[in-house]
Formats: structure tokens, C-alpha cells, sequence
């Protein structure tokens, strides 16, 4: 009897349950797990006056693996406005990422064959786009102090602040995922670091340390790249790139830009990863999208896509993700869209979640 791995379940908001309970069958039928349901988010706070509990965390850490929704709403998003120390949903995913040391964000973005038309981006611009942004993920301006000063007109700051080990530790995971990446193909492992150094003292850290890291990996490729320059090349030349690491900010606005290359936000998977010993935590990139919630029409296949990821990497069930992830391809390259891919052509047909859901089971049979 194959052994029954412990994942701990974070529905979250929005469209979270939904999506979330479209892949659960999906990796039901790939192999045995055990659930374990929490809350967290939107409605962690309505139901314990906090984004994330205790009880929560520990849970997790005795997990295997973690999979995540989508946290928040405007309902949260409204009290906040009355109330700039009302609890926010968002706590909650920053919250988790902290606790478990999930310091590296793994996004790969690889543009569907079936799905190169639904890119607002010509498709010999975008068509061979196979990149990874490696973001980092406890650290920067999202956990550096912030706070309000009652000055002449009120002054908000947040800091931004990096060290050295915090530095080293995402590079090494970069360099070392293209070289991963490499193995099989004719171009080398390049790593292209993402910063602000014409003008951040912070940045001007990074591209040292970076340097110095590199000098471990001969074989790795690296180049340095202003991150509005970076923005820039992402929508006019996505082939060129292999693997991007970049700081915290930098990598969430980076990976949503480049989630555009694959036609639609609800195609792109991520994986959260740490120190060695503790879970991973598995998510979509997507928002809650709180305006379908409920309507039966939301996307749930980077969230699958995740569950893949979480196989490969957090549960070393690469054949299982294999499975996955092919079954997926099937079923975008059978013409069946959800609203957000759907863009009207005659070998498309429009489907909603339970549906599209059907249909990778389907090909998973």
C-alpha cells in the first residue's frame, strides 16, 4: 500500500475554496493524501480576529506540504480604510511564508503551445519562452519598518533592508535551479540578477553579493539588469531569459508582468521553499478575484499547476506531477477554456470550473 502523505489545506478567500477543491480531486486521483483543513486570510480574521492563527502554524509545520488559495477582498480591504490597524488578509500569506523560512519563490513561466494566442503579445515575441523567477521572499521593504509620522502634512515610510546571508542564500538557490534547468539542453545555465542599483543602497548590496556568489558557479551565466530595464525586456524579448532573481518587491511586480506571457494570471503556478526540514507552501499567483467567487467560472488550473509543483518539489513525487501538469496540456491543447483564456475563436469552447476540472480528470484516466 502506497504511503498517505499530510498536506495541510489553506483555502483562503474569494475563489480560494473553489479552485482548491477542483485540484484536490485532481490529486486524488494521482494518489492517496491526508487533509488537513485551516483557515487563513479574510476569513481567519471574521472567524478568529487574526490573519493567521498559532494553532495554524504548527499545523503546518507538521505537514509535508502546504496548499494555499488566494487571500483577501474588498470586505477586509474596507475596514482597513476605516481602520489603518484593522488586521489585513495579505498578514496572513506574509505571515506563513515567515514562519515556515520560505525565503525563495520559484515561478515558472512557460506559455502553454494551445495558449500562445490568448497573450495580448504577438506570438513570435513570445513563442519558446521558458523562464523561472526566483523571488525573494522574507525580506525587503514587506518586512522592513514602517509606520507613520505626524509632520507638516503627515509622512508615511516603509524600509527597505536586506543583509549579506539573506543575499547569498536566494542567489545559490538561483544558480543553482539553472543549472537544474540546463541539464538535457544546448544553452548554459544564465542567471540574470534584478536590482536598482543606479539609485538603492540596497541594490547596490545585492549586485555585490550576487558578484561574490557567482564566483562559486563558473559554469552560470550572469548578467545584471536594472529592474525597469528588466520590465521593459520581459514584454519585448521573454526568450533571452532563463532564470531572474530579484528582491521581494521587485519579484512580485517581475512575475505578474510576466504571468501576461502565458495569456492569463490563472496559468501560473509558484512554489515557496526554505530551509530544509520544513514544508513548502504551494500557491497560485493569482489574487481571491472576489467579484466570480461563487459564479462557478474561475480558473483552476495554476492552481493544479502548483499541486504539480508541490509534488516535484516538496513531496518527490515527480512522476505523479508529470501526470498532472501533461493532463492540463491536453486539456487547453482540446480547445476547453475557462472565461479568463477564452478568447472567442471557433477552436475554443468556453467552460467553467467544474468542467475543466472534469476534463483533466478525464485525461488523467
Amino acid at each position: 500500500m502506497s504511503e498517505t502523505r499530510k498536506i495541510v489545506v489553506l483555502a483562503g478567500d474569494g475563489i480560494g475554496p473553489e479552485i482548491v477543491a477542483a485540484t484536490r480531486k485532481v490529486l486524488d486521483r494521482v494518489a492517496s493524501f491526508d487533509y488537513e483543513e485551516h483557515l487563513i486570510g479574510g476569513i481567519s480574521i471574521d472567524e478568529n480576529g487574526t490573519a493567521l492563527s498559532d494553532d495554524v502554524i504548527e499545523a503546518c509545520r507538521a505537514s509535508e506540504a502546504v496548499l494555499l488559495g488566494a487571500v483577501g477582498g474588498p470586505k477586509w480591504d474596507e475596514a482597513v480604510a476605516r481602520d489603518a490597524q484593522a488586521p489585513r488578509p495579505e498578514q496572513g500569506l506574509l505571515g506563513i511564508r515567515k514562519a515556515l523560512g520560505l525565503y525563495a519563490n520559484l515561478r515558472p513561466v512557460k506559455p502553454a503551445p494551445a495558449l500562445i494566442g490568448s497573450s495580448p503579445l504577438k506570438e513570435e515575441r513570445i513563442a519558446g519562452t521558458d523562464l523561472l523567477v526566483v523571488r525573494e521572499l522574507t525580506g525587503g521593504i514587506y518586512f522592513g519598518n514602517s509606520g507613520r509620522r505626524d509632520d507638516n502634512g503627515g509622512t508615511a515610510y516603509d524600509e527597505c533592508a536586506y543583509s549579506v546571508p539573506e543575499i547569498q542564500r536566494i542567489t545559490r538557490v538561483a544558480f543553482e535551479a539553472a543549472r537544474q534547468r540546463a541539464v538535457g539542453r544546448e544553452a548554459g545555465p544564465r542567471v540574470t540578477s534584478v536590482d536598482k542599483a543606479n539609485v538603492l543602497e540596497s541594490s547596490r548590496l545585492w549586485r555585490e553579493t550576487v558578484k561574490v556568489v557567482a564566483e562559486d558557479y563558473p559554469d552560470v551565466e550572469l548578467d545584471h539588469m536594472l529592474v525597469d530595464n528588466t520590465a521593459m525586456q520581459l514584454v519585448s524579448r521573454p526568450t533571452d531569459f532563463d532564470v531572474i532573481v530579484t528582491e521581494n518587491l521587485f519579484g512580485d511586480i517581475l512575475s505578474d508582468e510576466a504571468a501576461m506571457l502565458t495569456g492569463s494570471l490563472g496559468m501560473l503556478p509558484s512554489a515557496s521553499i526554505g530551509t530544509e526540514g520544513e514544508p513548502g507552501l504551494f500557491e497560485p499567483v493569482h489574487g481571491s478575484a472576489p467579484d466570480i467567487a461563487g459564479e462557478g467560472v474561475a480558473n483552476p488550473l495554476a492552481t493544479m499547476l502548483s499541486a504539480a509543483m508541490m509534488l516535484r518539489y516538496g513531496l518527490a513525487m515527480a512522476g505523479e506531477a508529470a501526470r498532472i501538469e501533461a493532463a492540463v496540456d491536453a486539456v487547453l491543447a482540446s480547445g476547453l477554456r475557462t472565461p479568463d483564456l477564452f478568447s472567442g475563436s471557433d477552436d475554443e469552447r468556453e467552460a467553467g470550473t467544474v468542467e475543466v476540472t472534469g476534463a483533466v480528470l478525464a485525461e488523467l484516466d
